[in-house]
């Protein structure tokens, strides 16, 4: 389902307009007829990255970061975070990348929040990529690590400011996010990931429903297995069946396909009425992405994978995707998450985030989500469990009829349980 490439700023790339365009905003891709269109284009998402996220003016005093700190139990992480003030913030990190990061938190980035005005938080999370040429690590190594200090520095700001996560960086646009059950189990046989998808549906009772297409990626000793054969097109139309019209559909190929096979089984997809094709090919073949996307009907979505603000820019720029998926933890936090969504809905198009599993990672996503003023109506979702004690008194923190309720407390909303925390130590190299 293609978004039309809207005609911006017509004439005004002339003259000093155009001299603010960045070097790669003027390639290949440029020439030809629609140049015009696509330089307008790149001003226009130029124009959206400038503009902050963080609401500055909820503070009218400094607050000077004076402690950040990461803590370990076992493989349970936390960051804590300290004003000069005594405001306090603290964050549930993920736990599987930051068994191998911890490292780039305490020499890399814990050092350039020190002393920082927490106020300056758009700033800040662009001039660390730079801090020690931290962009060299772009990527899950640099952005976990991030994402776990902006969740405690807004958490903290959302308690000085007596504001919800949502609210210090956009409007509260849903106040209760729907979910869609996002399932595994693509090297298992039709029969097999038939019953776990059922027994996941009903566990939540959810009214969509995300399926793995395509082989293996990674997992396997075998270097040539890729999952069981003909089970994309045995499951794809099963899944419908089984489910009915009723249901949402999405699928994720976790970008298993060559473009041709993209789409092939995107057409199949569309038979059968899904509504997103996810990463139908590498995440970081944007032209190849984008050959996918002409040739199809179903939207294509992506950005779990994406590392760069400029990717992103590219990929909506030159309507390579319809949906955006910024991974709050791999993409290094909300703010940077929001800028992408802002891009997207200059274009017309949607934006749900991808969610890791563990830890707290569906808190942040409803706190995101419920800021999205172009959400999709359905997010993603892989359970609640979690080894994290905490108390919300302001949401149940359930599933209830497919959707949850976002904690209107401070910050983040929860309160993490002090016995829990303090079996945790401080990380110190």
């Amino acid at each position: 389902m293609k978004s039309n490439r809207r005609q911006f700023l017509g004439t005004a790339l002339t003259g000093g307009l155009a001299a603010t365009l960045p070097f790669n905003s003027i390639g290949s891709e440029s020439s030809g007829s629609n140049a015009g269109v696509l330089n307008a284009n790149y001003v226009q998402l130029d124009e959206i990255l400038q503009q902050p996220v963080f609401k500055k003016e909820f503070f009218p005093n400094p607050v000077i970061i004076e402690t950040l700190e990461l803590l370990r139990f076992k493989d349970s992480f936390l960051c804590q975070v300290r004003s000069k003030d005594g405001a306090e913030g603290i964050s549930v990190g993920h736990s599987g990348q930051l068994r191998s990061q911890y490292p780039i938190f305490t020499n890399l980035l814990r050092p350039f929040f020190i002393n920082k005005d927490a106020r300056d938080l758009d700033l800040i999370l662009e001039r660390v990529f730079v801090y020690k040429l931290n962009f060299r690590l772009n990527g899950m190594a640099l952005g976990v690590p991030l994402a776990t200090i902006e969740f405690a520095i807004l958490d903290m700001m959302g308690h000085i400011a007596k504001k919800s996560i949502g609210e210090l960086i956009g409007t509260i646009h849903n106040p209760k996010i729907a979910v869609y059950q996002a399932t595994e189990y693509r090297e298992k046989s039709v029969k097999e990931s038939m019953e776990l998808i059922n027994r996941d549906v009903a566990e939540y009772n959810a009214k969509a429903l995300k399926i793995k297409v395509g082989g293996l990626m990674f997992g396997t000793e075998d270097l040539h297995a890729v999952g069981p054969k003909g089970r994309t097109e045995e499951i794809i139309p099963l899944v419908r069946k089984t489910f009915g019209d009723k249901m949402v559909l999405y699928a994720d190929s976790n970008g298993f396909y060559s473009v041709d096979e993209a789409i092939r089984v995107g057409r199949l997809l569309e038979t059968y009425k899904f509504d997103f094709f996810e990463e139908p090919v590498s995440f970081d073949w944007y032209e190849e992405t984008k050959q996918v996307a002409d040739a199809l009907k179903i939207p294509v979505a992506g950005g779990e994978q994406e590392y760069s603000l400029h990717g992103f820019r590219w990929l909506i720029a030159n309507d390579g995707l319809q949906i955006v998926q910024p991974d709050l933890y791999y993409f290094g936090g909300m703010i940077r998450s929001m800028k992408v969504a802002k891009m997207a809905a200059a274009f017309g198009k949607k934006c749900t985030p991808h969610m890791t599993g563990g830890g707290l990672g569906f808190l942040y996503m409803i706190h995101f989500v419920s800021a999205l003023p172009n959400a999709l109506p359905y997010h993603e979702f892989k359970g609640l469990k979690t080894d994290v004690v905490y108390n919300c008194s302001t949401s149940p923190m359930k599933v209830e009829d497919g959707m949850i309720k976002v904690p209107t407390g401070p910050g983040s909303g929860v309160e993490i349980d002090v016995d829990f925390i303090k079996k945790h130590q401080i990380v110190k190299g």
